[in-house]
C-alpha cells in the first residue's frame, strides 16, 4: 500500500482509531520510517512499534525525537543463542543495546520471547529474565503451532501449563510485571 493511502486512511479515521502499529518483518529496517512516523503523530495518532531490537541506532532516534508512545520488542533468546535460535546473523550486543536503551526511556514498554521448547531451555528463559532485569514488562508466548515459515515447527512439541507458570514465577523475582499469553 502506498504511504498517500495510508494517510488518507488515517485521516478518514481520526477520531474512530487513536493509535497506530508499525510491525514487520523489522520496522526498523525501513530507510523512511522516521518520517513516516513524524506524519502520522502530525494527524494525532500514538505510535507503537514491534521490534526485535537488532537496530538499536535507530530506536535511539525514534525515542529522542519523541516520536513512540509504546514499544514492544521480542527477545528471541540469551544472548549466546541468538545466531541459532533466530537464524541470522543479528549482532548479541545490539540486542542488549536496545533493551538497555528501551529501559532507560520514559516510553512504556514489553519484552516478549515466545517459547518455542526446541530450541529454548527453561534456563535459557531465566537468562532472558536475567538481561531483561528490572524491566517493567515481560511476556511470555507460547509457542502455538500454526502457520510457520519452517514446516517443521508444526509437529513441535509445547511447554505445558504448569511449565509455563513455572517460568513465569522464576522471571517475577528478576522482572517487575510477567504476563503468559
Amino acid at each position: 500500500m502506498a504511504d498517500d493511502e495510508v494517510f488518507a486512511f488515517l485521516k478518514k479515521r481520526r477520531g474512530k482509531l487513536d493509535a497506530v502499529n508499525i510491525t514487520g518483518g523489522e520496522p526498523t529496517l525501513q530507510p523512511d520510517l522516521i518520517e513516516f512516523i513524524k506524519q502520522i503523530k502530525s494527524l494525532g495518532y500514538m505510535v507503537k512499534i514491534d521490534t526485535n531490537g537488532s537496530f538499536p541506532e535507530i530506536l535511539r532516534k525514534l525515542i529522542e525525537g519523541k516520536l513512540l508512545d509504546y514499544i514492544a520488542m521480542d527477545v528471541k533468546a540469551p544472548l549466546e543463542k541468538y545466531g541459532k535460535v533466530t537464524g541470522s546473523s543479528i549482532a548479541p550486543e545490539n540486542i542488549a543495546a536496545s533493551i538497555r536503551l528501551i529501559m532507560d526511556s520514559d516510553i512504556d514498554y514489553e519484552f516478549r520471547t515466545t517459547i518455542v521448547k526446541s530450541l529454548l531451555t527453561e534456563r535459557d528463559i531465566e537468562k532472558i529474565g536475567i538481561l531483561t532485569g528490572g524491566a517493567k514488562c515481560l511476556v511470555l508466548q507460547r509457542f502455538v503451532p500454526s502457520k510457520t515459515l519452517d514446516p517443521g515447527f508444526m509437529n513441535e512439541d509445547t511447554y505445558t501449563d504448569e511449565e509455563i507458570y513455572s517460568m513465569k514465577e522464576k522471571m517475577e523475582r528478576v522482572v517487575q510485571s510477567v504476563i503468559v499469553r
